[in-house]
């Protein structure tokens, strides 16, 4: 029976490459205009009758099954089978020595510690000069400093551990910047990499710096596939294992931890955004490059495809970042990451980002008795963390000893939440991510400073 394949105009790329993988490099799929899944039953109507003349000239046209082209496309997928051994190394050629002897540097340099648990690259003296090369600072400059452990990072330890990372010697400004934001933020400087809580840095760059080292900004953003994400977040997790010693079950007391302690390192659609980025609300050129630091305990994924009503998206974000199991200390923080379908949906309706922190910061609230019923009524005198009314250590919170009425609001200004624009615009799917500040002030954006750049600046 002849059928014909529909799917929407989001999902083009990955139905062209199953189609690929099948053998049928030319097939043809009806598409639609995305999304589907939060159109009314009319809405849904009116696609079909826009799409019924792309089906029927499909199914006219479509070939015979038990033609020759069948044939043709298996002996292609044979011959392409067949080439795959193509450039493969055999156990006697030059490349296999080559690969045996850089996996025993891999070896030493586990077995010295030296790694995140996966496999790192080998650094010489002249691929360092390489990444010092990438930055006008001092080798010797100091980076990053950890006082209670009395132990900092050069721009040169910086570079080894990027270089170690899997570093392109481009990505390297990144990832100084990324340093700099961190301290500016202040968080790991007091030691939280080492808590129990198992926080991490995340970083979000912005910019032109994202399409030059090919940094990944749309789908997939905190999983794999993108060298630049992959190693950039992890050139600082290995510094912070190789030069402060933050080998885990030794100084890094984290519980269970995060995937985060790996990588975590994104860009903003700043593309497909309907508002200026991130950078942008804080005062910088959108054509300058910056990066912001932030140290983070979790992301939480956000799944709402059924709605285009910013109020009940607003909702769903809101009742999300304000989880009791989130409520450690008195108030909390985070960064709303929203797909580029959901930031359609508040800027459809005029919302900027500024409404969507007010909307979600006034929803984001918890009564007194869902408080009470988890323990986390009141807080402690000495470190301002919740727990029960009836603790020897407790006394009332903000909230209580200003006597005001109704719920409990578990940030402390519009201005605890950051919004970003990043990922796909093919679902309604965001993340929240919990975050140990900013709780008011300015979040730690810091201007990438590359060599090119440097040098306009000079004249």
């Amino acid at each position: 029976m002849p059928t014909v394949s529909i799917c929407t105009d989001a999902f083009t790329a990955p139905a062209r490459a199953m189609a690929k993988a099948y053998g049928f490099p030319g097939f043809e799929f009806a598409t639609v205009p995305h999304p589907v899944a939060s159109l009314a039953v009319e809405q849904i109507q009116e696609r079909v009758r826009e799409l019924m003349p792309d089906l029927v000239r499909i199914l006219g046209a479509a070939p015979d099954p038990a033609a020759p082209g069948g044939a043709a496309r298996t002996e292609e997928r044979r011959e392409r089978g067949d080439r795959s051994d193509e450039g493969r190394q055999h156990p006697e050629s030059p490349g296999s020595a080559r690969a045996e002897a850089s996996a025993d540097i891999a070896e030493y340099y586990a077995g010295r510690g030296w790694t995140d648990g996966l496999p790192v690259v080998p650094v010489t003296e002249s691929y360092l000069g390489r990444f010092l090369a990438a930055t006008a600072r001092d080798p010797q400059d100091v980076v990053f400093a950890m006082p209670h452990l009395n132990r900092h990072c050069t721009v040169r330890v910086a570079a080894i551990n990027a270089a170690l990372a899997g570093c392109r010697p481009e990505y390297f400004p990144v990832v100084l910047a990324a340093w700099e934001s961190l301290a500016k933020e202040g968080y790991a400087t007091k030691g939280v990499w080492q808590s129990t809580t198992g926080s991490a840095p995340l970083l979000v760059v912005n910019g032109p710096i994202r399409d030059e080292i090919g940094l990944n900004c749309r789908g997939g953003i905190f999983g794999p596939g993108f060298r630049a994400n992959a190693t950039i977040g992890r050139a600082l997790r290995l510094t912070a294992i190789n030069c402060f010693d933050l080998h885990p079950h030794q100084l890094d007391q984290a519980t269970q931890a995060t995937p985060a302690k790996y990588t975590a390192c994104f860009g903003e659609n700043e593309e497909d955004s309907p508002w200026p980025g991130l950078h942008a609300d804080h005062g910088f050129a959108a054509s300058d490059s910056t990066v912001t630091a932030m140290s983070v305990r979790s992301v939480i994924h956000i799944e709402a495809r059924h709605t285009t009503v910013p109020e009940q998206l607003g909702l769903d974000l809101a009742g999300t970042l304000s989880r009791t199991g989130a409520l450690v200390h008195e108030t909390i923080s985070g960064c709303l990451v929203l797909g580029p379908e959901h930031a359609a949906v508040f800027a459809r309706a005029g919302w900027s980002k500024s409404d969507v922190r007010q909307y979600v910061y006034e929803h984001a609230v918890r009564t007194r008795e869902e408080l009470a019923a988890v323990g986390k009524d009141a807080i402690s005198r000495s470190t301002r963390w919740r727990l029960p009314a009836d603790h020897p250590d407790a006394m009332p919170d903000r909230h209580t000893e200003e006597r005001r009425e109704g719920p409990v609001r578990v940030l402390n200004s519009p201005d605890a939440l950051l919004v970003v624009v990043a990922g796909a615009g093919n679902a309604g799917v965001s993340a929240v991510v919990e975050t140990f500040g900013p709780r008011g002030g300015p979040p730690p954006i810091t201007r990438i400073d590359t060599p090119q750049r440097m040098a306009v600046d000079e004249h």
